[in-house]
């Protein structure tokens, strides 16, 4: 009886820490999901598995989005319809339906992002969450972007090339990888945008990655620097 109790008590403080954090579980969700994809892309089951799995990560930036300072309907007007034409284009087989439902996911991504890096300016201290709500946000970023490549190189085709298959469509997990490339700066990605509109792409993921990178030193520094004065 007790041990039930105490296990009660257990998955009870679990659950309110989770809640306290909802940038933490986005963050590792989406870790989890650049570790998983790569086993799972190679079969078409896996990649339905990955869709479920992608609506899971979506209800998760639905609900960071309902705890920062942004207007929640916006961000519901963007998924309802992203999730419907996803899982038309992967079960239905409506492709077509694809680029739009990546559009809308790219903005509802770059949406969280802000509402997160807004939450950020806010606090007047640096706590656990607010960390866990960089690390987020720099994925947030990086999968917004990685949308906004699959739309390019839908509507443009040949907009990304690679020393191996020059001419082929990119995959999302090389996708991805240039995504994270670009916005952290390490430039150590072997995929090369070649046609304007992808070029202009990560020109402007270059420009947020800095300016994420300044916004959140900028705010350590001054938060210290507040906290050396008032000691």
């Amino acid at each position: 009886m007790e041990c039930g109790s105490a296990m009660n008590r257990a998955v009870l403080k679990t659950i309110a820490q989770l809640r306290r954090h909802p940038a933490g579980l986005l963050l590792a969700a989406q870790l989890l999901a650049v570790v998983l994809y790569p086993v799972l892309e190679e079969s078409s089951t896996g990649r339905a598995v990955f869709g479920v799995f992608g609506i899971v990560v979506l209800a998760l930036v639905l609900w960071v989005v309902n705890r920062s300072p942004t207007i929640n309907w916006v961000a519901w007007l963007m998924a309802v319809p992203a999730v419907t034409m996803s899982l038309l284009a992967d079960f239905a087989g409506l492709r077509a339906l694809l680029p739009v439902a990546q559009m809308l996911e790219a903005a509802l991504y770059l949406y969280a992002a802000i509402g997160l890096i807004i939450y950020m300016l806010g606090d007047h201290r640096v706590t656990l969450d607010e960390l866990l709500a960089v690390g987020a946000t720099f994925t947030l970023l990086a999968w917004s972007w990685t949308f906004a490549f699959s739309v390019c190189q839908a509507w443009y085709p040949g907009s990304f090339s690679a020393p191996t298959s020059p001419e082929a469509a990119r995959t999302w997990m090389e996708l991805l990888f240039m995504s994270f490339s670009v916005l952290s700066g390490v430039g150590l990605s072997d995929i090369v945008p070649v046609t304007p509109p992808a070029r202009a792409l990560v020109m402007l993921e270059m420009f947020a990655g800095v300016m994420f990178i300044a916004i959140v030193v900028s705010r350590l520094i001054g938060l210290s620097a507040a906290r050396a004065r008032a000691g």
